[in-house]
């Protein structure tokens, strides 16, 4: 680590020089210190520009290319020097090489406040408008009584004031490293991969050389792979099942599921209702549609970012709440990423259900009931600005909005403000698409 010194004195003897000359010797194996003189800076007059000359620009250059910078200040009337004031005034007039660098202060005087008024002075100088430095808190070096402090060889003759002078520098470093990670400039946010919704792909379960958009999709592609159906057994991980069991379980399931595979192709979801009925309806001719076809083309930057968080595990679920089916019903589409035992992402899960009679039934049974802040729902406490699972902002509508504009800006992917995208409106679901109005 390269740093640099400044001398806060123009006097030809100065015991600051030495305290620099001492930690240039004595820690040269943590870091390079290079000791600056301000003995041949002329006194700062803004009406006589000098920052162009050869001394100031030298001075400026090598601060600036520093990892940090050591200050040794004398202390004098209670203050720093005039010298060391003019040198700060040249640095700040036109050129700034002290701005978001880090600076140590360290000082030392004959008498026992070792320059201590000095320091506090200088840390505001060195905060003031046009400096702009870091300065390293706390950790004061306060060197008093300098004259007996040096040896003939210009050692502090105290181990324990080294050790401690060597305490103070090694937490400056640090403070550099801090400070390095702190003004680095911010890496350009990612933004996630865009999903292809059109499920070109081929994964190890799609069925090829059937049009994904055909509306008897199923017949065809159940014929291309000579899928079992009836009260043909299926052996599952755990049980065995005729498939026309399986359609009685999964169809009796009190919530509406769907299934979209790793290559956001629509495969499933279960007939617990009539399209009509349900909450997010879906109808036969969508099965083995891409999801892009299930989607208007102003969501599909919406659904992608969903599909890409559940993708890359930045989020396992995303819950939100559409409150447009009225003040009965607290409805929440769950989007849950599914995975395989090696832990590979095999799809999405959606299932949809409404909350309200679970609800109404936990409180009848404990004889509780819910107590909401003032902009909570009277039934549920449920509050209407902001979904604590997925950040979804869906805010209460002003008077005079119809439940079908309502329902515009309250669809689960599109009305969701979810953490990173301001998400457009639409009456479209995430997965399937199927729009409920």
């Amino acid at each position: 680590m390269k740093l640099v010194g400044l001398v806060g004195s123009n006097a030809d003897q100065s015991y600051n020089r030495i305290l620099l000359k001492f930690i240039e010797k004595h820690f040269k194996s943590k870091f390079e210190l290079e000791v600056l003189e301000i003995k041949d800076v002329p006194l700062f007059n803004q009406s006589d520009d000098q920052t162009e000359t050869p001394v100031i620009q030298t001075l400026a250059a090598k601060i600036k290319a520093a990892d940090g910078v050591i200050i040794a200040t004398p202390e004098h009337n209670h203050t720093i020097p005039a010298a060391l004031k003019s040198v700060i005034e040249w640095l700040s007039f036109k050129i700034h090489p002290f701005e978001n660098k880090p600076v140590m202060i360290i000082g030392a005087s004959y008498f026992k406040q070792g320059s201590s008024r000095a320091q506090l002075d200088l840390r505001q100088i060195l905060d003031s408008p046009g400096v702009n430095a870091i300065v390293l808190p706390g950790n004061e070096f306060l060197l008093g009584n300098v004259k007996e402090a040096f040896d003939e060889a210009g050692d502090l003759k105290d181990a324990g004031t080294t050790k401690f002078l060597g305490l103070c520098l090694e937490k400056f470093l640090r403070f550099i490293e801090v400070v390095s990670v702190l003004e680095k400039p911010a890496a350009p946010k990612e933004a996630p991969a865009v999903e292809d919704l059109w499920a070109t792909g081929q994964v190890a379960t799609t069925v090829e050389g059937v049009d994904k958009e055909a509306d008897d999709w199923l017949e065809q592609a159940a014929e291309k792979v000579n899928a079992v159906e009836g009260d043909t057994y299926v052996k599952l991980d755990r049980g065995l099942l005729t498939v026309d069991q399986l359609n009685i379980f999964l169809n009796s399931m009190p919530l509406e599921l769907t299934f979209a595979d790793e290559n956001n192709q629509f495969l499933y979801y279960n007939r617990n209702a009539e399209p009509e009925e349900m909450l997010a309806k879906r109808w036969p001719a969508q099965v083995g549609n891409p999801l892009a076809k299930c989607h208007p083309p102003k969501t599909h930057k919406n659904v992608s970012w969903v599909l890409n968080q559940l993708r890359t595990g930045k989020q396992d679920i995303v819950k939100v709440n559409v409150p447009t089916h009225g003040p009965d019903k607290f409805v929440v589409h769950h989007y849950q990423a599914m995975r395989d035992g090696e832990g590979n992402y095999r799809g999405i899960n959606e299932y949809i259900l409404d909350l309200q009679p679970v609800i109404d039934w936990y409180l009848k049974q404990t004889g509780q009931t819910l107590v909401g802040a003032p902009k909570a729902d009277a039934v549920s406490g449920a509050s209407q600005s902001s979904d604590a699972d997925s950040s979804a902002s869906i805010h209460d509508e002003p008077a005079g909005v119809t439940a079908a504009e309502a329902k515009k800006n309250a669809d689960a992917v599109s009305s969701a403000s979810v953490t990173e995208e301001v998400v457009e409106a639409s009456a479209v679901d995430a997965v399937s698409g199927a729009s409920e109005a």
